[in-house]
């Protein structure tokens, strides 16, 4: 683990390898051209690096260090889909300030201690958990952002009155179509994520489930995203009323993850 003297630094060193990506997307003749996938990749890999000298194979926990995997696993997700998607890569234009914000939270809160892990499980349930709640995190983290680009852009499109930020983001087909699929991804990393959660709580205290918020709180965002991907299929589902749906999901999720680290680790200590 990086000694406390130096964490600080490092941490805001981490977050200015966000800046040139948050200001490439935002250019007049924006593009995945070189700049963007240069700004991209010294993006992906401040956070990236900043995780892996943090664990140095070692897990911990607290709400910076979740912070900082989130905002690693979504930059890692985002330049991997923008390989394939000139979409993914107009949703930047909120994503990466998004990220930023959150990056600057996790600074914040850099000092707050975490929860030891569970004792007695075994550590590949524990790791598998972990992953999947990250992976989870990160792809609704987009799937949010994609809704929050279908409502600007519908908005503009009502009043006719589209503005700068609305002019970089995705036509509402495309971000609404990428919305879906993160949708489908998200239902299935998060179930798999419940089904390590009750394994690990079995082997933890010998119950299958542990109704808390976390649990409680992701059991209705598995039940929402299920209900918004079936209405979706047999009523064509769309638009703000989708999007509504996700944010949904995601304050949902938000409050079972983080929200729940942030009142655990920072306002019950």
């Amino acid at each position: 683990m990086i000694v406390t003297e130096n964490l600080l630094l490092y941490s805001v060193l981490a977050l200015l390898s966000l800046l040139p990506a948050a200001i490439a997307v935002y250019r007049r003749d924006a593009a995945r051209d070189n700049v963007f996938w240069a700004a991209t990749g010294l993006a992906v890999f401040g956070p990236v690096l900043w995780c892996a000298t943090q664990f140095s194979g070692v897990w911990q926990t607290g709400l910076s260090i979740s912070l900082w995997i989130t905002v690693a696993a979504s930059m890692l997700l985002y330049a991997g889909m923008a390989v394939f998607s000139d979409a993914v890569r107009q949703i930047g234009a909120l994503l990466l300030p998004y990220l930023l914000i959150m990056a600057v939270i996790a600074i914040v809160w850099g000092q707050a201690p975490g929860k030891p892990l569970p004792q007695g499980t075994p550590v590949a349930w524990v790791e598998a958990h972990i992953v999947f709640a990250v992976l989870t995190y990160s792809l609704l983290t987009i799937a949010a952002v994609a809704g929050v680009a279908v409502m600007l852009r519908e908005r503009a499109l009502k009043t006719k009155r589209p503005t700068r930020l609305t002019a970089l983001l995705p036509a509402v087909a495309e971000a609404e179509a990428m919305q879906v699929r993160l949708l489908m991804a998200t239902e299935v990393v998060l179930g798999l994520g419940l089904l390590t959660g009750i394994a690990t709580q079995f082997f933890e205290t010998g119950g299958m489930l542990e109704f808390n918020h976390k649990t409680i709180l992701s059991l209705v965002a598995f039940a929402v995203i299920g209900i918004l991907l079936i209405a979706h299929h047999r009523t064509g589902i769309r638009g703000r009323r989708a999007s509504r749906m996700v944010l949904l999901a995601y304050l949902l999720v938000t409050l079972g993850y983080p929200g729940v680290k942030f009142v655990t680790d920072i306002l019950l200590t």
